[in-house]
């Protein structure tokens, strides 16, 4: 992360030496290549091993229009190019919607909707049709002053950000690709919701969910709002799909709610955030053993994966059941990913691709949001080692 953040990258020739020995390493390992084309070939790979891939064309954070049009053909290119893939190999596409809308919008419209949870009376008149975005619980500290209405030049970036995603939801349900939207810091995640909720009450139809939310476990409110949110698009008759995860801003949410004085958003400790995960889990287990909802599990945890397929068995959910998926890393959490596999669920792996120099920042990112999550592949690395040992005992009594 030094390395990559330093002023050698500044540098043209050590900037190349830096990124040639990235690519052959890290980016080797966590990444599907840099092209589509390359990730096509690593999903082709994971396919004959079993297990569906997640598209993540990586890219996030852009500041202006000319930037999220770029990011936009990028994400239709990768829908059209899973045309080509062998069938169902590709689980879904991921994107951010900090990739198609400018983030400092997307920052001023989570402030006049919190505003309009604390007082209804408070008039959007740009807002469509959405479900719950807050609970009781939700941290509203991000916006404490009434802020000014939307600017006739912002209406028409927010209007534009939402033509981008509604055109990738309609190339999705066209080539029948699921879209999941990641979910992003509590200061944005209001404008997040609100993009994905009111695009999945128009193109989530028939009960086929298309259009996928993600729910960040470490969060106080996460349950609650799951519970509303999935109420609320069943009286509408609108099938949902969540993507369940645990979360990877601990550390900046809390310094921004201390420099605020406010508590923390995030559960005060690990154990009430796998008890919150594990909740979200079963509740969602129940729905799609109902007929409703759909799920993405992301988890490195294999208490929560072990947990998680016990219900869903218990429940009498099918092994292969469309709407029922764990998730990991490309890289990490082999052991975790084959053993789901091979329980006879349906398991993908997240694959960010990219040129090397834009898909590195994005996955510093992800580390430095989420540093506990490597301490997850020591059990990988225990399980190769007596792997490797297994296989050299047998060569040598092969002899």
């Amino acid at each position: 992360m030094w390395v990559m953040n330093s002023r050698l990258m500044e540098t043209s020739l050590v900037r190349d030496v830096i990124l040639k020995t990235v690519k052959h390493t890290m980016f080797e390992q966590f990444c599907a290549g840099e092209t589509t084309e390359e990730a096509g070939e690593c999903v082709r790979k994971i396919h004959d091993a079993g297990l569906r891939g997640m598209l993540v064309y990586a890219v996030e954070h852009t500041g202006d229009n000319t930037g999220c049009d770029r990011n936009l053909e990028g994400f239709l290119r990768c829908v059209e190019f899973s045309k080509s893939l062998p069938p169902s190999s590709v689980s879904f596409l991921i994107a951010k919607i900090t990739a198609i809308c400018p983030i400092g919008l997307l920052r001023r419209v989570s402030d006049l909707l919190r505003w309009q949870y604390k007082d209804p009376s408070f008039n959007l008149p740009w807002k469509l049709h959405t479900l719950p975005i807050f609970s009781t619980s939700s941290p509203l500290y991000h916006t404490l002053q009434k802020p000014p209405p939307l600017t006739p030049e912002e209406e028409l970036d927010l209007e534009l950000a939402h033509r981008r995603l509604q055109k990738l939801c309609q190339k999705c349900v066209q080539e029948s690709v699921p879209l999941l939207i990641d979910a992003e810091y509590t200061s944005l995640q209001p404008a997040i919701d609100y993009f994905t909720y009111s695009s999945a009450i128009k193109h989530n139809q028939d009960g086929n969910p298309i259009v996928y939310g993600t729910v960040q476990a470490y969060l106080k409110d996460a349950k609650e709002r799951l519970f509303m949110a999935s109420k609320a698009a069943e009286k509408l008759g609108v099938p949902m799909g969540f993507k369940l995860v645990r979360g990877a801003y601990m550390s900046s949410e809390t310094e921004s709610a201390s420099s605020l004085g406010y508590d923390s958003p995030i559960h005060n400790s690990i154990d009430e955030t796998h008890a919150c995960y594990n909740d979200c889990a079963g509740f969602l287990l129940e729905r799609i053993a109902n007929g409703n909802d759909a799920v993405v599990f992301a988890t490195h945890n294999i208490d929560s994966g072990k947990l998680a397929a016990c219900r869903a068995r218990n429940l009498g959910i099918q092994k292969g059941n469309r709407r029922l998926e764990f998730a990991q890393l490309y890289g990490m959490s082999e052991a975790l990913s084959f053993g789901l596999r091979n329980a006879g669920f349906q398991v993908s792996k997240y694959l960010p691709y990219g040129p090397v120099d834009m898909v590195m920042p994005y996955l510093l990112r992800r580390a430095e949001e989420n540093r506990g999550l490597l301490s997850t592949s020591n059990i990988d690395r225990v399980l190769m080692w007596k792997e490797l040992k297994r296989r050299i005992k047998s060569l040598e009594f092969g002899k």
